[in-house]
């Protein structure tokens, strides 16, 4: 508005309009400012304590503040709202965690069941070696938060240098078992609020992460490395799979639309580009369907089983 104002120089009139705005937006600009920063300050006040004042001003200086996520009132699929912390708890599970009710199964659904509870006819993969083992427990991230037994990466990797045979035994043992133990299935489930979205009922307002105990994570990593090198050594995945392939990104998937889009053009054809958002993909992806994309492609019988457990 200042720019308008001292760029209109022919017309008076005009200049004096714009200067008068400028004027009066400019007061309410600063009033605004100084309202905020009274009350940023009364929050800060509230935050620290009077042995050591600088604790969170060194915090925020530092880029180390972190909101706390508060669990508000959600709004339910039949338009009520929440009564309480527990049922507000309660519904973020079910949204989360959906459960898989064979119930509402259609015969499609009931027929891809049946196959999957079928055993596999493959052999069994060779056990992990300790060398393997100590790959997959380097590639965990030492600064992640853990899981319910709070052992970290660090811990973890201390611990592998000491007792690298028994833990390598261990996952074997899972291996030839199809067994992934029941305590490494529990994950403690942390809620983020999605930017912009704090003030929303909407229960898709929160991104769950959830934190697993990382032993588990470590045979999840050897069991995903080991599918992986069945994938790309029988050369299984879709040549226009971008995401979650090894030295593949969102850049590669933009170049090869960029090619398309150029070649039809230079050949005078109409391009259509239709773009998908499925929603909630993971927490919906229904295992039955997956075990059995496993046993098409001749799965390992040991992989598969471990992958069922």
């Amino acid at each position: 508005m200042r720019r308008r104002y001292q760029r209109t120089r022919i017309l008076e009139e005009l200049r004096e309009r714009r200067k008068t705005i400028y004027l009066r937006e400019k007061a309410r600009y600063e009033a605004t400012t100084k309202r905020e920063k009274t009350q940023s300050w009364k929050v800060y006040c509230n935050l620290t304590t009077s042995f050591i004042p600088w604790n969170e001003v060194y915090k925020l200086a530092a880029g180390k503040k972190r909101n706390n996520t508060l669990i508000t009132t959600l709004r339910k699929l039949d338009g009520s709202l929440t009564e309480d912390l527990r049922e507000t708890i309660q519904l973020m599970l079910e949204h989360f965690t959906p459960d898989d009710k064979e119930e509402d199964d259609t015969e499609l659904h009931k027929q891809a069941r049946a196959r999957a509870l079928k055993p596999t006819a493959t052999d069994n993969d060779i056990d992990f070696t300790v060398e393997e083992t100590r790959n997959a427990v380097a590639s965990m991230n030492k600064k992640k938060a853990p899981g319910e037994d709070g052992i970290t990466g660090e811990v973890y990797k201390s611990a592998f240098e000491v007792l690298s045979r028994f833990i390598t035994a261990l996952y074997n043992c899972c291996l030839r078992s199809g067994i992934l133990p029941k305590r490494w299935k529990t994950a403690k489930l942390i809620p983020i609020v999605k930017p912009g979205r704090v003030n929303s009922d909407d229960i898709s307002k929160f991104r769950p992460i959830s934190l697993l105990n990382t032993g588990g994570k470590v045979l999840d990593k050897l069991l995903i490395n080991r599918i992986d090198y069945h994938v790309f050594t029988h050369d299984i995945m879709n040549k226009n799979q971008f995401g979650i392939t090894p030295q593949w990104s969102t850049t590669d998937a933009a170049m090869a639309v960029k090619g398309f889009i150029e070649e039809g053009l230079s050949a005078g054809e109409i391009i259509v580009l239709i773009s998908l958002d499925v929603k909630g993909a993971f927490d919906a992806a229904w295992w039955p369907s997956i075990l059995n994309g496993l046993k098409e492609y001749n799965y390992p019988k040991n992989l598969y089983t471990l992958s069922k457990s």
